[in-house]
């Protein structure tokens, strides 16, 4: 095996242990993803023979994960040679601890993975996965940089906040309450995706009795059964290959398919046969508006098949939720949104490409729930909530944007 210097070799596990991966509870090595309170992390930390110990004075992970989560950070930034760091509703914060050494780097990994997982981040140099703890979920990305291995954690609270409690328009419930077609929820990394995502499918579950299957990689929010069906899959420990159970999932019965991340044109292929043969399916791309959506769908595929992509975008649409956080007047953050719903009319346009007469349709389609970027950030400032400087950095637009703050569209 390739090793890249500076990684310290895997130790063997203790002999006096057949199964490390499950009587290891006490050293709090923890399984990734699977939300079963036996797996849960402990507050007790016992040293283990032959693995990289903290040095002195350094506080275990799950001190940190508790003192970030406590204190509403969003997410953690370890690194050998690296002062901890927490993000603050967007902005990174230096935290008083002390730079990070190898063998503590190490010994955090051993916290929330198994022998075989810390293996695979040696081999790879890559890791993703999940663990929880039983106050939050964690999304853990691992990744070797110049100065040494790497770590960042996403907190996830466990408790799901409803629609009511995010301040989402009543569109939202309208755009849940479909029976069939496409629904997709974009925005750039740590827009708040995650978050909507999971209040519509909460709503769904409260509301409707549905069999919803979720392919996720790896899972951010865990749904517990209501009048709706939840069966969740983490790609990697509940299936092998994303595009697998993706097929599979057409064959186990589901009235809604969620899609953690529509990746490539296969996945776009079976979404839409899925959309158009009577499922819900939703999914999550990396674009900041909703026309850019369609043109970023159509790109993965060739000139002469874009015709036939847009009618079938069309006939599928349920509709498109561009959403990005923006820092508040009082410290916190707010969302904005790019919404279009695929009337008619709108239906009729995306066939035809003509995307600035659907931008159009958007501005003044308050009744059918859409709304523009533009028109959402000049909400909140209307509403006091952020400032003129925060919408026009924010704005797609800013030249329109400095128009409607000043009177004049």
């Amino acid at each position: 095996m390739n090793q890249k210097p500076g990684l310290p070799p895997l130790p063997p596990p203790p002999k006096n242990l057949s199964n490390n991966k499950n009587n290891n509870s006490a050293a709090k090595t923890v399984s990734t993803t699977k939300p079963i309170p036996d797996r849960l992390p402990t507050s007790k930390t016992v040293a283990q023979p032959n693995r990289p110990q903290r040095s002195s004075g350094q506080p275990s992970l799950e001190t940190i994960i508790k003192t970030a989560f406590k204190s509403g950070f969003s997410d953690i930034h370890l690194g050998v040679g690296e002062v901890p760091r927490f993000r603050d509703r967007g902005e990174m914060e230096l935290t008083e601890y002390s730079k990070t050494d190898l063998n503590t780097f190490m010994s955090w990994l051993y916290e929330v993975l198994t022998d075989k997982e810390v293996n695979q981040f040696k081999r790879d140099l890559e890791f993703d996965g999940a663990t929880q703890y039983d106050f939050a979920r964690v999304r853990i990305n691992i990744f070797d940089s110049l100065l040494g291995p790497a770590l960042v954690m996403r907190l996830i609270p466990l408790k799901i906040l409803t629609m009511e409690e995010l301040g989402m328009s009543p569109v939202f419930k309208d755009i849940a309450d479909a029976h069939k077609g496409l629904i997709l929820v974009t925005g750039p990394t740590g827009s708040g995706k995650s978050t909507t995502m999971a209040a519509m499918v909460d709503y769904i579950n409260k509301e409707h009795a549905k069999h919803i299957i979720t392919i996720e990689d790896p899972i951010e929010f865990v749904h517990q059964s209501r009048r709706s069906l939840i069966k969740q899959r983490e790609v990697g420990i509940n299936t092998l290959q994303f595009d697998n159970a993706l097929k599979a999932a057409l064959r186990e019965d589901p009235d809604i398919i969620l899609i953690g991340e529509m990746r490539d044109r296969g996945t776009v292929n079976t979404a839409l046969k899925a959309a158009q043969t009577g499922h819900l399916v939703m999914g999550t791309l990396h674009t900041n508006s909703a026309i850019k959506t369609i043109e970023r769908i159509l790109t993965l595929y060739s000139a002469e098949e874009q015709d036939a992509m847009r009618v079938a975008i069309s006939e599928s649409l349920v509709a498109i939720i561009a959403q990005g956080l923006c820092r508040t007047t009082d410290g916190k953050r707010a969302a904005y949104h790019d919404i279009l719903v695929n009337t008619e009319t709108v239906k009729d346009y995306i066939k035809q490409g003509k995307y600035d007469e659907i931008h159009s349709l958007m501005q003044n389609g308050e009744y059918d729930g859409m709304i523009t970027t533009n028109q959402s950030l000049f909400a909140l400032y209307e509403d006091g909530r952020i400032t003129e400087e925060t919408a026009l950095t924010q704005s797609p637009t800013p030249n329109e944007m400095a128009m409607m703050l000043r009177g004049r569209f």
